[in-house]
C-alpha cells in the first residue's frame, strides 16, 4: 500500500477539521434545543417560557465595548427599563455599575458564549459583533428583533463580508454610512434593514470626560495598528530616529495586539531609545489621556485616527500603505470607502523618503488652514447627533418593541 495515499495537505486537513468541528457544535446547538423545548413543554409551555423572556439583551464581546454602551445602559437605568447585558469579558468594567433594573452577566468566551446567544428569547437584541448567521453566531427564533450598533466613525462596509446583512436593523454614526449598505442590499437581493443615525455613544462619552487642556511641550503621538503593514513594524527606527532627531516630545502607543503579537519588536526599540528622555511609551486602556497630551498624531490605518480629529481637532499624518479590500464588504462596490477618501483630504501622507525632513512635515500639517476645514466636514458628516446617542438609541429599542408587541398581540 502506498503510504502517500494517505497523506492530507494542512489545507485541506484545516478545512475537514473545521467541518467536523461544525457538525459537531450544529448537533450540540440542536440536542440542546430539543431539551429545552421538552423541559418547556413540561413546566407549562408558554406560561414558563414567558419568564425567561427578556425584553432587550446587550451584547458586548469584550469589555473596551463598556464606553460604547455606557452611555445606552445609563440611559435604561433613568427610565427605569429592564435590560439584561451579557459580556465575554470576566473583568468587564459594566460590573462596577449597579441598578435593579439592569442586570450584569458574564456568558464566556467564542462558542460558549454563541451557544447562549443562540438560544436566547428576548424582544430585541443589540450588539456590536457582526456575522449574524454567517459564522458561529447565529440567530435565535425566541429573538424578534436583532439590531447591530456601529462601535465607529468609519464606513459600514469596512466590516468582514455579509457582516451586517442579516440583522434588521443597523444604528449608524452618520447618515452617509446608509448609501453602501442600500447598495449592498441591492446587489445581493437582501431585503432593506430599518437604518437609524443615532450618533457614536463612546465618543459622546469621551467628550463628556475630556481631561482639560494643559500646558506642555510640542508632543508627537505615534499611534499605529499591528501586523507587517503597520507604522512601528515597517519602520521602526528609521522613522523614530528622525522623530527624535526634530527635540520634540513623542508618545508611542502601540496597538494593543503588538504587545501579544509583536512583543519582540516591541522591547528592541525600546531598548533602543532607553537612554532618550524625550520619548515614552503608553499602554493605558484608555487612549484618551495619551490623545489629550498631544499635538499631532502620525499613524496608518488605525481608528483611533478620526478620535484624534473629532475629539481634540489636531492634524493627522499618515503612513502609505496598501490596504487589500478583498475580505470585506467595501470590495463589492465600485468606489473608494470614504474613510480612505477622508483621510486623503484631512491629512497628509508621509512616504518613507519624507523621513529625513518630517519636522518640515509635521510644521506643514499643524498650520494648514485647508486641513482644519476638512477635518470639521469629516466631523459632521462621521459623527452625527453628538451628545444625543444614549438617548436615541434608547428610544429606538423601546418604540420597536412596542410596535412589534401591537403586531403580535393584535
Amino acid at each position: 500500500m502506498n503510504i502517500y495515499l494517505l497523506y492530507i495537505d494542512p489545507g485541506t486537513g484545516s478545512m475537514l477539521f473545521s467541518i467536523l468541528i461544525g457538525a459537531v457544535a450544529t448537533i450540540y446547538f440542536v440536542a440542546r434545543a430539543v431539551i429545552i423545548k421538552v423541559k418547556v413543554l413540561f413546566a407549562g409551555g408558554k406560561t414558563q417560557a414567558a419568564k425567561s423572556r427578556h425584553k432587550c439583551v446587550i451584547y458586548a464581546e469584550d469589555k473596551r465595548y463598556w464606553n460604547l454602551f455606557k452611555p445606552v445602559v445609563e440611559e435604561f437605568e433613568k427610565r427605569n427599563f429592564p435590560i439584561l447585558y451579557l459580556t465575554s469579558s470576566k473583568d468587564d468594567p459594566c460590573f462596577e455599575s449597579t441598578n435593579n433594573q439592569i442586570v450584569f452577566e458574564y456568558i464566556g468566551e467564542g462558542n460558549r458564549a454563541f451557544a447562549r446567544l443562540n438560544l436566547i428569547s428576548a424582544d430585541f437584541v443589540l450588539m456590536t459583533t457582526p456575522g449574524l448567521d454567517v459564522y458561529q453566531l447565529k440567530r435565535s427564533k425566541a429573538v424578534r428583533h436583532y439590531s447591530h450598533l456601529i462601535h465607529g466613525t468609519s464606513d459600514a462596509t469596512l466590516y468582514r463580508l455579509f457582516g451586517l446583512d442579516y440583522f434588521d436593523s443597523i444604528l449608524l454614526t452618520g447618515d452617509y454610512q446608509a448609501d453602501d449598505i442600500r447598495r449592498l442590499e441591492t446587489l445581493r437581493g437582501l431585503p432593506s434593514k430599518q437604518l437609524v443615525t443615532v450618533g457614536c455613544p463612546y465618543l459622546d462619552l469621551a467628550a463628556q470626560n475630556k481631561p482639560a487642556a494643559i500646558p506642555h511641550p510640542f508632543t508627537v503621538l505615534v499611534s499605529p495598528s499591528w501586523g507587517p503593514s503597520a507604522l512601528l513594524t515597517r519602520y521602526g527606527e528609521k522613522l523614530l530616529d528622525p522623530l527624535l532627531d526634530t527635540g520634540y516630545n513623542i508618545i508611542v502607543r502601540p496597538h494593543p495586539q503588538s504587545k501579544i503579537s509583536e512583543n519582540a519588536m516591541l522591547e528592541r526599540l525600546k531598548l533602543r531609545y532607553k537612554d532618550r528622555n524625550t520619548i515614552t511609551w503608553n499602554y493605558e486602556t484608555d487612549n484618551i489621556f495619551s490623545l489629550s497630551k498631544s499635538d499631532i498624531m502620525i499613524s496608518d490605518f488605525s481608528g483611533i485616527i478620526l478620535d484624534f480629529m473629532f475629539l481634540y481637532d489636531k492634524p493627522v499624518i499618515y503612513s502609505n500603505y496598501s490596504f487589500d479590500l478583498r475580505p470585506y464588504d467595501a470590495d463589492d462596490l465600485n468606489h473608494e470607502p470614504w474613510w480612505f477618501r477622508t483621510l486623503k483630504e484631512t491629512g497628509i501622507e508621509l512616504r518613507e523618503s519624507d523621513f529625513a525632513s518630517i519636522g518640515d512635515v509635521i510644521q506643514k500639517a499643524s498650520n494648514s488652514a485647508s486641513l482644519t476645514e476638512a477635518r470639521r466636514i469629516a466631523r459632521d458628516t462621521a459623527w452625527q447627533r453628538r451628545g444625543e446617542s444614549g438617548a436615541l438609541i434608547a428610544d429606538f429599542v423601546m418604540e420597536t418593541i412596542e410596535k412589534n408587541s401591537e403586531v403580535i398581540n393584535g
